[in-house]
Formats: structure tokens, C-alpha cells, sequence
């Protein structure tokens, strides 16, 4: 192996490491917004009105930043970096963050004048209330200007990501999360219905997020200011890249989206089962699988810059077998655990055991296609490095079709639980069409390391879902004890399954757990 292989393939250790402490963080604040949101509002028309609207800027923000803007960016400014001077590189800056700022600001007004029709195609249901549907349209109005904060702020991590800066960017989602908290707790009764306040929170969250970015861009010596030569040929290439990686990179989110539309027309609650269940679902996604496939763009984005193919392929499969590392293992806990996870982060207040079997049921569904919805991350970014957005775009559009024929026919006999169904499925479909075009396009990418790696982890997580069954029999599940007892067994679970799984691998000689070993002695 290559010094500079083993450089890269330090780096994206390192990068998803800063990724994943700080989105942990994140995410334990993030949940403890949606338990206090959970215990406030419930899960009924107030909250199905608040999750509709709040998903749609958040859908905008996977197909114009994440999904287009800052994957369209990376690979084009590393070029610059690279081949040309930091002074065009930063001439780039300008010009991108003049031009998505005058973007942005024409879509968050577009966004407010047609809300109404905007609510009235993403969720039809809400049409048959006229109180549930004015609410929608009111938070839709008030939050859409969060597309144009947040936006900007995934161009400043494309910028800080390239040049190796990743713990702002990742920070973010925080000051968000205590943004809606301290709305729920403490400006709720300043709004009748008291949920407006949840969408005050939201814009100040946005506005805070991007605040945040602007010292960390001037220790990197990056200096933003306005430069309206939108006929600069970087600012090109990055618009010719975005139209198809808007499908390509945010096409689990627009799956997301198709069930909230869809679930609008099911039983009331139905909304909200699917967006709690796809929290928890987001915290091993959130922090692995972002956290590498963030980490992983700026190295594969060099690497095909050098024309070091081999290394590439070589760094992908080290990165998705990072990843399955600890996706496999996640995906059994959270098969195993759902009820006694839903139930004590969501259980109290509005948010009744009943709701709890419910969004189990989905997270269920959601926790099959786990695996996908990880892998994407990191196949998709292999696409946009080598600047090829047309191929993750058509497999979306497969996936987008599958995803809506599969919800059609499964949200009546399974209800909400059919649509997550239905979204695992499609993300399956489009992982595998990618991971065939990938081959053909560079070749055999998945050495004999990938396949050693995911076996021993597969068979450490086996023993790990043995001694979780085991343990239940010693220390049963009650759905009626009380928070402590239930707290006392899902903690109990989770230690026994994390302690099993690393003494498994550690026995199995996984490669990953031996990494993490001498990561450990080296610091």
C-alpha cells in the first residue's frame, strides 16, 4: 500500500472521526428536541402540520445544498485548488456564494407566495381540515426562509470540507436543535397554536448556523465577498454538475418526502410515526454514514485530480467497509431494541404507547434498508468526484419510481409501515444499479479486505443480537414499568450489545477493530 494511500486513507479516518464526535452530538441534542417536542405537542394535527412544513425547506436544502450545491462544488474548487492558484480559487467562492445567495433568495420568495399550492400537492390530506391545512401553509410561509440560512451554510462546508475543516460544519445541526428547544420551552405560550413557536425556533436556528460559519472560513483565510461575475467558467461547470446531483444525492430524502404526502392521506398521527422513526434512523446515519461520506468526497475528489485510480478504488472500498463496520451491527440493535428505543426517548406526555407500536413498526421497515441508505452515501460521492452527476441522477429517478409504485400498494394493507417499506426498498434499488455502473465505469473496486471485513462483522454482530435475546430472558421488557425500569433495561441492552459486538470482533480479528486498537495506542 502506497504512503499516499495510506495518507488518504488516514485522512478520511481522522475527518469522519471530527464528523462523527461532532454529529453525535448533534444528534443527542437532536433528540432531545423531538422528547420535548414529543412530550409538549404529541403526535396529531398540530405536529403532522409542523413536520410536513418543516420537510419541505428541509427537502429544498438536500436538492439545492447537499444534494447539488455542495457535491457540485467540491470536486470543481479542489480542481482549482489544485491545477490552478488559491487566488481562482477564491475568486470561485465569491462568484458560487454571490450566485446561490441571489438563488436562494429568489426561491425562499417563491416558497412564500405559493405555499398554499405547495401544501396543497405535498400533503393533499390535509386539504379535508381547513385548520389543519391553514396551520401547514402559516408554518410553511414562516419557515421557508430557513432554505436560504441553511443552504449557505452547506456551500461553507463545502469550502471549510475541502480545505480540511470539519467540526463547524458539522456543528451546526446543534445550535439548530437548542434553537427549537428553547422555542418549545420557553416561547410556546407566546403563539396560539402554541407550534408557531416551533417554526420561530427554526429560522433562528438558521440564521445562527450560518453566523457560525464566518470565523472559521477567516482562519482559513477565506474572505467572503460579493462578485457578481456569473459568467466565470468554475461557476459553470458547478451549474452543469447540480440540475442531475439535486436527484442523486437527496433521493432518500425525496423518498422521505413521497411518504409524508402519502401518509397525509392515512389515519391521523401517520405523518408523525414515520418522522419519529426516521430520527433514530438517522443517528448511525447521520453519524457514520454522513460523517465518512463527508469525509471521503475531498479525498476522492484529490485523488481523481492526481488520476490515482487505483488508489481511489482502494479508498472506496476502505471507506464502505468502514462504514458496514458499523451499519451492520446498528441495523440488528435497532431491529431488536425498536420498542424499548421508541419508548423511552418518546414515551411520555401526548406521545402514548400507543404511538410507541407504531413508529416501532416503522423504524422496523426503516431499519431494512439501513444498510442502503448508508452505502449511497459513499457510492454517490464516488460519482460526483469523478464529476459524473448524470448516472446517480437516472438511478434516482428508477429508485423515485420504484419508491412510488411500492408506497401506492403498500400503505393500505401496512399503512404508514408500508411506505418506510417501500422507501428501504428503493434505496436498495438504487444502491445496486449505482454499485453496477460503478464497476463497469472504473472497474473492480471491492477487494478481498472488503468481503474479509464484512463477514467478521456480520458474524460479530450475530453474537452480539444472541446475547440481546439472551439477556431479555434474565432481565424481561416491560412496555407498562416505569420510565427507570424501562431506561435501566434499554441501557442494560445497548452495553451488552456493544461490549459482545467488540469482544466478538476483537476474537474474529476484524480488521476495523484493530484499526480502532492501534488508533487508540497512537494517541
Amino acid at each position: 500500500m502506497s504512503d499516499t494511500l495510506v495518507s488518504e486513507n488516514s485522512r478520511v479516518v481522522k475527518a469522519a472521526g471530527v464528523v462523527g464526535i461532532a454529529t453525535s452530538l448533534s444528534r443527542v441534542f437532536g433528540f432531545l428536541r423531538d422528547m420535548i417536542v414529543a412530550g409538549i405537542f404529541g403526535a396529531g394535527m398540530a405536529t403532522d402540520a409542523f413536520f410536513v412544513a418543516f420537510r419541505i425547506p428541509n427537502l429544498l436544502r438536500r436538492l439545492l445544498a447537499e444534494g447539488s450545491l455542495t457535491v457540485s462544488f467540491v470536486p470543481v474548487f479542489t480542481d482549482y485548488l489544485k491545477n490552478k492558484n488559491r487566488n481562482e480559487a477564491l475568486k470561485l467562492v465569491n462568484v458560487t456564494f454571490s450566485a446561490a445567495s441571489v438563488l436562494l433568495l429568489l426561491v425562499s420568495l417563491v416558497g412564500i407566495i405559493f405555499a398554499p399550492l405547495i401544501v396543497m400537492i405535498i400533503a393533499p390530506g390535509f386539504t379535508k381540515s381547513s385548520s389543519g391545512y391553514g396551520l401547514t401553509v402559516y408554518l410553511t410561509r414562516l419557515m421557508f426562509p430557513y432554505i436560504f440560512f441553511i443552504s449557505l451554510v452547506a456551500l461553507c462546508m463545502g469550502i471549510l470540507n475541502t480545505l480540511r475543516h470539519f467540526a463547524a460544519p458539522a456543528l451546526a445541526p446543534v445550535v439548530l436543535n437548542l434553537s427549537i428547544i428553547f422555542a418549545a420551552l420557553f416561547l410556546r405560550n407566546l403563539f396560539n397554536p402554541s407550534i408557531i413557536a416551533l417554526g420561530v425556533g427554526v429560522v433562528i436556528g438558521g440564521i445562527l448556523q450560518l453566523a457560525m460559519q464566518f470565523p472559521f472560513l477567516l482562519e482559513k483565510d477565506v474572505k467572503i465577498r460579493p462578485d457578481f461575475h456569473f459568467n466565470h467558467p468554475g461557476l459553470k461547470q458547478i451549474g452543469a454538475l447540480m440540475i442531475p446531483a439535486s436527484f442523486g444525492a437527496a433521493i432518500y430524502q425525496i423518498n422521505i418526502f413521497i411518504g409524508t404526502i402519502l401518509a397525509s392521506l392515512l389515519p391521523t398521527g401517520s405523518v408523525s410515526f414515520l418522522y419519529y422513526a426516521d430520527r433514530i434512523v438517522e443517528l448511525p446515519l447521520g453519524v457514520f454514514a454522513i460523517a465518512v461520506g463527508t469525509a471521503a468526497l475531498p479525498s476522492f475528489s484529490e485523488q481523481v485530480s492526481r488520476g490515482d485510480f487505483e488508489d481511489l478504488k482502494k479508498t472506496i472500498s476502505f471507506s464502505l467497509r468502514l462504514l458496514l463496520f458499523v451499519t451492520i451491527p446498528a441495523t440488528v440493535a435497532l431491529i431488536a431494541l425498536r420498542i424499548p428505543i421508541i419508548s423511552v426517548l418518546f414515551e411520555r406526555g401526548e406521545f402514548t404507547a400507543y404511538a410507541t407500536i407504531e413508529t416501532a413498526r416503522a423504524l422496523l421497515c426503516y431499519s431494512l434498508g439501513l444498510w442502503a441508505f448508508s452505502l449511497i452515501r459513499i457510492v454517490v460521492s464516488t460519482f460526483y468526484s469523478l464529476k459524473d452527476t448524470k448516472s446517480p441522477m437516472k438511478a434516482a429517478i428508477v429508485a423515485l419510481i420504484v419508491n412510488a409504485l411500492l408506497s401506492a400498494a403498500l400503505m393500505f394493507p401496512l399503512k404508514h409501515a408500508g411506505i418506510a417499506l417501500a422507501t428501504s426498498i428503493a434505496s436498495s434499488v438504487n444502491v445496486i444499479m449505482l454499485w453496477v455502473v460503478l464497476k463497469r465505469r472504473i472497474g473492480r473496486f471491492l477487494d478481498s479486505a472488503f468481503y474479509y471485513s464484512v463477514l467478521r462483522t456480520s458474524l460479530a454482530s450475530l453474537i452480539m443480537l444472541v446475547v440481546i435475546i439472551s439477556a431479555n430472558l434474565f432481565y424481561p421488557w416491560n412496555a407498562a414499568g416505569p420510565f427507570n425500569a424501562r431506561l435501566a433495561y434499554l441501557t442494560i441492552s445497548i452495553t451488552l450489545g456493544l461490549v459482545s459486538f467488540f469482544a466478538a470482533a476483537y476474537f474474529v480479528r476484524s480488521p476495523e477493530i484493530e484499526l480502532v486498537i492501534k488508533k487508540i495506542q497512537k494517541d
